[in-house]
């Protein structure tokens, strides 16, 4: 049994850094109605400026600073690659946001090379850990757990207590119409770049401790994101936990079963069989089944 709990907390944590990432493609497409490939290099970048700055500046203030810095980045993204666009297809967008992926994955690892790093924990240390009847927890496993569960809290009442997340949604719904309503279509969709560069970087710097980071680290985060947004419903944030948590647990079992190896295959797999069984996802509408078309 300890080694059951254990198995589960660890899915628990990597379900919690999927579903950080899942709501990054969630934000965008809520704005946008479109999936940004390039979501898990915000993570990257998160936690690769975090361990640059943390050289030079305190802790926090390095983390403060690399979440400035990868939503400016975010912003420049939208305004250089998606801005100019006129109702671009599906297909389209999911090639250009592959190609900024490469991009900026390219341009990380001329800045940081192949080199792996990591940011010191929070509180506590790697040797030390929480003994909760014989399941062993770290500190920095609580920090992302309960950092993640403020994001999708915070993003919820966003969207659908404020003005600005209103308007967000719109832009989603129908631009047209939006900017009939005197909408700013273009500063919105500005505006979730931002917010979705945000959350991953923040994302990023709290994993970083754990899962440690390299200029390659954001490519396989993006695939189980998007596997996780998927599962739970493009657009619905507050399901993206608990698709998140699936895809963890199952991971972290599957060892039991199966070789480590096969471990990356698994969100693959889930990926595919929910993308022929129920494109909308466990949770999602039939809105969402709209992928299946690409």
């Amino acid at each position: 049994m300890e080694f059951f709990f254990q198995y589960l907390v660890a899915g628990i944590t990597y379900g919690t850094i999927y579903a950080i990432v899942a709501i990054g493609f969630n934000i965008i497409y809520n704005a946008t109605g479109i999936i940004n490939f390039a979501q898990g290099e915000f993570v990257m970048l998160g936690g690769m400026t975090a361990v640059t700055l943390n050289q030079f500046l305190p802790l926090p203030l390095a983390i403060l600073a690399a979440v400035v810095i990868t939503t400016i980045i975010g912003a420049i993204i939208e305004i250089v690659f998606i801005r100019w666009l006129h109702k671009p297809s599906v297909l389209r967008m999911v090639i250009i946001t592959i190609g900024v992926s490469i991009l900026i994955r390219e341009i990380a690892l001329h800045i940081w090379g192949e080199s792996v790093k990591a940011l010191p924990y929070f509180t506590g240390s790697s040797e030390s850990s929480i003994n909760l009847g014989g399941v062993y927890i770290s500190s920095q496993v609580l920090w992302v757990i309960g950092i993640g569960g403020l994001a999708v809290a915070a993003l919820t009442a966003f969207f659908n207590l404020t003005m600005l997340g209103w308007q967000m949604r719109a832009c989603a719904a129908n631009r047209d119409a939006a900017r009939l309503c005197g909408i700013g279509a273009k500063n919105m969709v500005t505006l979730s770049f931002m917010i979705s560069a945000a959350i991953g970087a923040i994302g990023g710097a709290v994993v970083c401790p754990i899962t440690y980071v390299q200029y390659d680290s954001g490519a396989p985060l993006a695939i189980k994101g998007f596997t996780v947004a998927i599962l739970g419903g493009l657009g619905n944030s507050t399901a993206a936990v608990g698709a998140g948590m699936i895809l963890g647990i199952l991971e972290s079992f599957s060892i039991m079963v199966l070789p480590t190896a096969y471990k990356e295959a698994i969100s693959i797999a889930i990926l595919l069989a929910i993308l022929f069984v129920k494109p909308s996802g466990i949770f999602g509408s039939a809105e969402a089944a709209r992928l299946k078309e690409f």
